[in-house]
């Protein structure tokens, strides 16, 4: 593990303790992969989205600063959590606009392909994903867990299988299989 891995790890582990010295000190090693995990998840909003990179990195910080009792483990894990908490405000913010503009939870659903593709495209529809994401968790919450974890988290295989205390061959198989069941999900809802 990487030297600033570790320093995150440690630094983590203090902070969880209490040391509000070791928050100050994780902020700058950790900003920057927060950063590039917003770009992602906003890359797949449409164009014009109100929330912007930076108030979307600066509402999951104060989440994550406020998140009690969790007995930190490894930087993964951390980033595993934000992952988590930038999702639901994403989700959160799709709902409010889908309420507000339509009258109503009124969806579009999109295909899971336009979804998992990250390219250029802004088609990803995060109500929809987000709703075939909890159908998955209630059949199987680590191929749920994984999909978190590699699509909004952009963790790498080796990544997950480290925060989730498994194989790199089980996220493998469960990665593949999540996809394939989502994809199958939200062809049939559309």
């Amino acid at each position: 593990m990487p030297t600033e891995q570790h320093e995150v790890t440690r630094l983590l582990r203090k902070w969880g303790e209490g040391d509000q010295t070791a928050l100050e000190e994780l902020t700058p090693l950790v900003y920057e992969e927060l950063q590039r995990m917003a770009h992602q998840y906003m890359r797949r909003e449409k164009p014009g989205h109100v929330l912007q990179t930076s108030a979307l990195i600066n509402e999951a910080y104060l989440r994550l600063v406020d998140e009690r009792g969790i007995e930190w483990e490894s930087r993964n894990q951390f980033f595993g959590i934000a992952a988590r908490l930038m999702r639901r405000i994403l989700v959160d913010d799709a709902r409010r606009r889908n309420s507000l503009k339509r009258g109503g939870a009124e969806q579009i659903q999109v295909p899971l392909d336009a979804a998992l593709t990250v390219s250029q495209e802004q088609a990803t529809n995060v109500v929809a994903l987000d709703e075939a994401l909890k159908s998955l968790e209630l059949r199987d919450k680590r191929q749920s867990q994984i999909v978190e974890l590699r699509f909004f988290g952009g963790l790498s295989i080796e990544e997950t299988a480290d925060v989730l205390k498994v194989s790199a061959g089980t996220v493998m198989r469960d990665w593949t299989f999540a996809r394939a069941w989502l994809r199958s999900e939200m062809t049939n809802t559309t």
